[in-house]
């Protein structure tokens, strides 16, 4: 199988396995499979790189990614475990099995991959190239699905090259993807709760917890554009929220106001975070999550947002930017 320049297509043989780590570690976008279906890989803790890899999907809104790892002992840096948390990864890592569970204070991942808030998705995925990836790379990799926004999940390098040639660096061909459809997703921030059926049955979780699984509340369609790709991908809309009111489209910030910019600013004394002075949109995307949460610890109670151009990144980034101002209830 060949590509176009720009995009490598390997085997999934060491010394390829060896390349596309390296790919990772420069910020690039990697293909791989999993027992599920191909994953699209970045860097989970280089925010650039996901910015990146949410303009090579076309994804319409930035929405928690799963963060992949080698084994427990990789995750256990990245989220709090307990008691249930543990017995589900022994059961079922490595597995299509992702848990969304407390992120550790000092959790290095990136605050785009996880859209602000303060849990994480993780999964230890069983496929071979996968796993052979992760322990060369040596860090949590986030993989949505390796396709554009919107299309069919792929299974096999031919439907991922297809969808984005041209558009990512590298993608590892491992055959075929063994079960073909998306991990099962449970929350355990609090009752064990079903997020996403998929790959893993219902019952066997059920089987080794010892009790039924919760469902979701469900709220208004308005509320759950997402439907929970807010916690995790595939599901409900719970999106992090600043606590200062936020003004959009503002060209002049008023008295009292703190200052989110974009591009050049206006001379301004209060508090002020820059987006991106030069304009970038991939700047700018990497830099959202964390600057609305400084202006937070900064004790601003309200925020003037510079305007935001409606173009590739720029459309998800006003997306966030106004349910950030939409009204508290």
């Amino acid at each position: 199988m060949t590509a176009e320049p720009g995009t490598r297509v390997l085997k999934a043989d060491p010394a390829a396995i060896s390349a596309a780590a390296a790919a990772l570690r420069q910020g690039g976008l990697v293909a791989f499979p999993t027992e599920t279906v191909y994953g699209l890989g970045a860097d989970a803790c280089h925010g650039e790189a996901i910015a990146r890899l949410y303009a090579a999907k076309g994804r319409p809104a930035f929405n928690p990614l799963i963060a992949h790892v080698a084994d427990i002992d990789a995750a256990r840096p990245l989220a709090v475990f307990d008691a249930e948390a543990e017995k589900l990864a022994a059961a079922f890592w490595p597995g299509p099995l992702t848990l969304v569970l407390p992120k550790r204070p000092d959790c290095p991942v990136a605050a785009l991959a996880l859209a602000g808030l303060d849990s994480i998705a993780i999964r230890v995925p069983s496929d071979k190239t996968a796993r052979a990836l992760l322990a060369a790379f040596g860090g949590p990799v986030v993989a949505p699905s390796a396709n554009r926004s919107g299309h069919v999940s792929p299974t096999s390098a031919a439907h991922v090259l297809a969808d984005l040639r041209g558009r990512i660096d590298l993608i590892l061909d491992g055959g075929d993807c063994a079960v073909g459809v998306e991990s099962t997703i449970v929350a355990l921030l609090g009752a064990p709760t079903l997020l996403r059926p998929g790959g893993l049955p219902r019952e066997e979780i059920e089987c080794v917890l010892g009790h039924a699984l919760a469902m979701p509340a469900v709220t208004d369609a308005d509320d759950a554009p997402q439907k929970l790709e807010v916690i995790a991908p595939g599901m409900l809309a719970s999106h992090y929220a600043p606590k200062a009111r936020v003004r959009l489209d503002a060209t002049t910030p008023r008295a009292g106001e703190a200052l989110l910019a974009f591009g050049a600013a206006p001379k301004f004394d209060g508090i002020t975070l820059n987006l991106s002075p030069r304009g970038d949109l991939i700047e700018a995307a990497t830099n959202l999550f964390s600057h609305l949460r400084a202006l937070d610890a900064s004790g601003a109670t309200s925020s003037a947002v510079m305007p935001v151009p409606h173009e590739g990144l720029g459309d998800a980034i006003n997306d966030r930017l106004a349910r950030a101002a939409a009204p508290k209830s």
